[in-house]
Formats: structure tokens, sequence, C-alpha cells
């Protein structure tokens, strides 16, 4: 049945890659149509920092620089969708033709140099189509589908920029027309020069000479090139070639290869870390059930049984965790009202997780719809306000606190606070850069609405309804005013090492698919093998449930009843593994500036923060289960 379900689930995922919902419309282009070629940022996975098109000194549209509308998602990713002056007709093929001449200055030459050796790209759509990149060298011919294409190179300490394109576009035929089903580009570096050697002042293209470094009646090869266009103070001229080629593959599933990578990565990978976590979990579940089936089943049968006589005059001493029942459903200490806030808080991001993971599985947030991932994911976790203030009361209350105003106002401003003050710092930082993703003040106010408009009233009702339920019943009562004193542990179970194993193994069952969501955060890689995501993320949790409950019955076999902070801890370590791991994958960037430092390391602390309440919050779940299971399965007198 599991393998079943987990079929079924991959199967969606994949079907999700044939429709969209809610996606974007297909558009069909007639015979001689204009077909836009817009600009967005110049990104770099080694500075991190998204940068205007036009910053540089590229060629604008006649009529001026007109920005797209973006999406709240869009904006906080960094994009900035504009026209461009490129002219592409459906189905008409243009060779040689000049875009604009532009005179280099010296401070435009260092603004070029500094990006190139950044290894900055263009990323250029059409029809909603991201570019996908040809690179043409002495050696090899490469395409890769993400990232966009380089501004140019260095060579023999040389700088050389890209100032022509081949832009090549697929299309597919139907009966009323075609749609665009692929989109490619591949850059060259010309020293252009006119025919006899004339000259053009750059005003009117209808006035330009004929160019001798490039044909008219076919487009640009690397071999043709007798001389490269390098980067210093002057006149560069830009030209491009437009080819169409008719394809077979249907607009519904033109974006298949952009996220398939060509088949860069094989399902194969994915299977084996579903594999490899299916064994972690297996591994786990064969403890579970010795201790459940062994132990637990003749501890409960010993302390069940009724004394004979003579073992009543002996006045034997119990041990092992029945002694400590009087004890075990204390309040968690020190610090009871904060347990109850991350708790609360990390119930709300499980939910937010699994929603979103749920949501991309199917197909509804399509790669094609920019920046819908994001907006789903803050949606969603504002939405699931009052799941938070429902937790995190209910828990306070279970602990006989008196100040749940004061918990819910925590549960409501704590996380949300830390996340949103590390983001307008980084905000203020990208500003200071001139950095794209530095988000508008308009957005920023959107932000507020969201958290203060939705999430925080959600958060009140949500407590509200909590507070007024009866309070959580345990299966044993307090028995003891003064804690039980707890005998010397083992040093395998004192609390730095079983929160130092705790989260080796669920962090072992997610660390392969957390690789491709790395790259996919900061080497502009796609990913949307959400099936097997969703099947990941479940395998985490149960491991987390699982590796945290043998750990809790070891914990009060010998009698240290302080379970509660424990059970959050040893299974919420998975994201200090989780933050160590990011730092190793972080020299996969080469970075160059401090920076790139602060922003993968700041974003990262939060997002392992985010991974430690989730972790958390699973572990002391199924401990909570656990205990009022075991204790409530014996006849305490």
């Amino acid at each position: 049945m599991v393998l079943q379900t987990a079929v079924a689930v991959l199967a969606l995922a994949g079907a999700s890659q044939a429709f969209y919902l809610p996606g974007v419309a297909p558009r069909t282009f007639r015979y001689g149509d204009r077909v836009e070629l817009k600009v967005n940022k110049l990104t770099s996975v080694h500075t991190q920092l998204p940068t205007d098109y036009y910053g540089l000194k590229f060629c604008k549209p006649k009529h001026g620089v007109i920005r797209a509308n973006e999406n709240l998602g869009e904006f906080l990713t960094g994009d900035r969708i504009e026209n461009s002056p490129y002219q592409l007709f459906m189905e008409q093929d243009m060779f040689c033709n000049i875009l604009c001449l532009e005179n280099f200055k010296s401070s435009d030459v260092t603004k070029f140099k500094k990006a190139i050796r950044e290894e900055y790209h263009h990323n250029w759509i059409i029809d909603n189509l991201p570019a996908a990149s040809i690179l043409d060298t002495d050696q090899y011919i490469t395409t890769t589908y993400a990232g966009g294409f380089p501004v140019g190179y260095f060579d023999g300490g040389k700088t050389y920029l890209f100032n022509h394109v081949n832009i090549i576009v697929e299309y597919h035929p139907l009966d009323d027309g075609s749609r665009v089903v692929g989109f490619y580009v591949e850059p060259f570096t010309v020293k252009h020069r006119f025919v006899n050697f004339q000259t053009w002042d750059g005003d009117d293209i209808r006035t330009a000479p004929p160019l001798a470094s490039c044909d008219k009646n076919g487009p640009m090869i690397f071999e043709s090139i007798k001389e490269k266009q390098e980067v210093k103070p002057g006149n560069v001229l830009f030209t491009y070639d437009v080819m169409w080629r008719a394809s077979n593959v249907p607009w519904a599933s033109r974006w298949d290869i952009y996220l398939s990578m060509d088949d860069a990565v094989p399902d194969k990978v994915h299977w084996f870390s579903i594999i490899n976590s299916l064994l972690i979990v297996i591994f786990l579940s064969a403890m579970i059930v010795m201790i459940m089936i062994r132990n637990l089943h003749r501890d409960i049968t010993r302390y069940n049984r009724v004394l004979t006589e003579e073992e009543k005059h002996e006045e034997r001493e119990e041990s092992g965790w029945k002694l400590v029942h009087g004890d075990v459903f204390r309040p968690p200490s020190p610090y009871p009202m904060m347990f109850a806030v991350l708790c609360g808080t990390g119930l709300q991001l499980l939910c937010m997780c699994l929603a979103t993971i749920a949501f991309a599985a199917i197909g509804f947030l399509s790669p094609a719809n920019r920046g819908s991932l994001v907006i789903a994911i803050l949606v969603l976790y504002v939405m699931m306000g009052s799941i938070a203030g429902y937790t995190s009361a209910r828990l306070y209350k279970a602990f006989k606190g008196k100040e749940w105003q004061r918990c819910t106002v925590y549960t409501a401003l704590v996380f949300p606070g830390l996340c949103f003050a590390v983001f307008l710092f980084f905000n203020v930082v990208l500003w200071a850069y001139g950095s794209t993703g530095a988000i508008p003040f308009t957005s920023m106010l959107a932000l507020i609405a969201m958290w203060f408009g939705i999430s925080v009233p959600l958060v009140f009702l949500g407590a509200y309804f909590g507070y007024k339920m009866e309070p959580m019943s345990y299966p044993t009562k307090q028995a003891n005013v003064i804690p039980r004193e707890i005998p010397e542990q083992p040093w395998y179970l004192c609390l730095p090492f079983t929160v130092a194993v705790g989260g080796i193994l669920p962090f072992g069952a997610c660390f392969v698919e957390f690789f491709f969501i790395l790259s996919s955060m900061w080497m502009n890689q796609y990913y949307y093998v959400f099936g097997f995501t969703l099947l990941v993320f479940l395998i985490l949790v149960v491991t987390c449930a699982e590796i945290t409950v043998v750990l809790c019955y070891f914990q009060l076999c010998s009698e240290n009843y302080h379970w509660w902070w424990r059970s959050f801890l040893t299974s919420g370590s998975t994201a200090v593994y989780v933050f160590i791991y990011s730092a190793i994958y972080f020299t996969r960037l080469e970075p160059d500036l401090w920076v790139t430092y602060l922003l993968y390391f700041g974003y990262m602390a939060v997002l392992s923060v985010a991974i430690f309440l989730v972790t958390g919050t699973v572990g002391f779940a199924s401990c909570l289960w656990f205990t009022k299971k075991i204790y409530g399965s014996i006849k305490v007198d």
C-alpha cells in the first residue's frame, strides 16, 4: 500500500510537467507577428547580487525601458523583467542585424570587466520561456538550460565581450498559427568592421553601411570570426541573428527539457536518495519494534503483575521508567512558555511545508508562473497562524501557565520577527550595493500587511480557542510537590551526546535531496521533482519521530524524566547538520565578496532555525504520544 501511494505521488509529479495549473495561458502567433524578447536581471553565483540589466551599457529600446508588471514573489527573488530592442518576427529568419553602436568610456569598461570577472549572466525571456545557453569554443559546444549565458569571458589576460548573439527559437506549428516551445541563445565575441572600412555614427540603423564581419545570408559561426571584441574604451557594435526551427514538442511539454536539464541529473539519483532514506527508516523501525515488542511488553507485564504476599513483605523497590510516573508529566523546565511558543511555530511551519510540497507535487506551482512558489510559502505560512496559536495555547495551559496573552504575542512575533529583521538588514545591504535583490518599499509594506493583518490575528484566534479548551489530560498525576532526584546518568545518555546522535540519521535520510535544493537556491538550477521531495520529507518526519522515541525510552529507563526539552533538541539537532552541510556546499560558489558570505550564511541560518523548529516539534509530538501510551498502559498505585 505504501509503495502504491509513493508511485501515485510520483506519477502526479511527472504528470504535472504536461500541464500547469494555474500556470500561464498559451499564446499563438501568426506568421510575421512580433515576438517580444524581454531581459531579466543579471545574475552571478559567485556574488549572489543580482543587478539590473541596463546597469551595464547595453543597447536600450528606442522608446525607453519599460518594466513588466511583477508579483511579490518575483520581487522577492530579485527579478526585474524589462523590454529590449531586439526585433523578432514569427518564422522570419534574419541575419547580421545591427542592434546599436555604444561608445564605452573608462567607467563602462570598468563595470563590464567587473561583471565578466564575477561571471555575471544574461537571463532573457521569450513568451515566458527562459533562454538556454549554447557556448561554442575551440574544443566543444555545450548547452545549458539554467543560469542564462555569460556577459563575456577572460582569455590570455584579456577581457572579451559577447556582442553578437544567435537567437534560436523553436516553434510548434498549429492550424491557426504557431507557439513558442524552445529558446536558445548562442553568444559570440566579434570585432565588427564595415565594408571598405566605412564608419557610422550610430544614430539611424537604416543608414548603417553593410558589415564585412558577418554574413547576411546565414548565421554567425565560430570559425568565421577573425577578431574578437575586447572590452576597452571606444565604439562597440552589437548585432544578432534570428533563426526559427519547427519542433514536434507540444506547448504543454516545453518546460520538460528545462526541468530535466536534458537528463543531466537522471531520476536514478533521486531514487538513490529515496532508497537511502528508506533503509534508514527500516533500520529505525526495526529498533522500535524490538523495543515495543520485547522490552516494553516485558516492562508493562512486570509492572502490572499482582505481587505475591512474599514479594509484598520484601518491599521490593521499583526501578525503570515506571518509577518516574509521578514526575514524567511535570511541565518542562526551564522556560515552559518558550517551549510552547517553539512547538506552536514548529507545527505552523510543518503544516506549511507539507501543503506547499503537496501543491507543488500536484502541479499547481508551475515554474512558468514566476514567483508562485515564494508566494505560496508566504500565503500558506500566514494562513497557518491559527494552528500555531492553538498549539502554543493548549500546551501552555497544560503547563498551568496564566499569561496566555504574552505567550500568544511571542508565538505571533518571535520567529516572524527574526526572519523580518534578517530580511530587512539584508535588504539594506542589497540596496547599498544597487542590487535588484533589494525589494521596493511597497513590497515591504505588503509583507508587513500580511504579517500583522493576517498572521497575527489568526494566531490570536487560534490561541483563543486553544485556551478555551479543557487542559490536556495525562494518564498519571504529579505525585510529589518536590521533583524527584535524578540518579547519575551514564555518559551515553548525557544531553550533548543524545542531541548530537539524534540529528545524524534524520539528516542522512535527506542530505542527497538537500544537495539539489541548495543547487536550486544558490546555483540558479531548476528544481521541480517535488514528488521525490514529498517522499523524502515524509521519511524525514518518520525518522525524526522514531529516533526521538528510542532515545526517550532509554532516558526514561534511566529514571530521567526531563524529556520535554530533550525530545525537542534531539530531533531538532538535524538543523545543525544541515547548517554544517550548507557550509561545506558554500565552497562550490567560489565567492568573491564578503557580502556573499553574509547573505549565504545569514539566510542559511534562518533556514536552519526553521528546520530546527519543524524537526524539534516532530520529535516532541512523537515523544508526547509515546509517553502517554506507555504510562497509560500500566497500573499506578
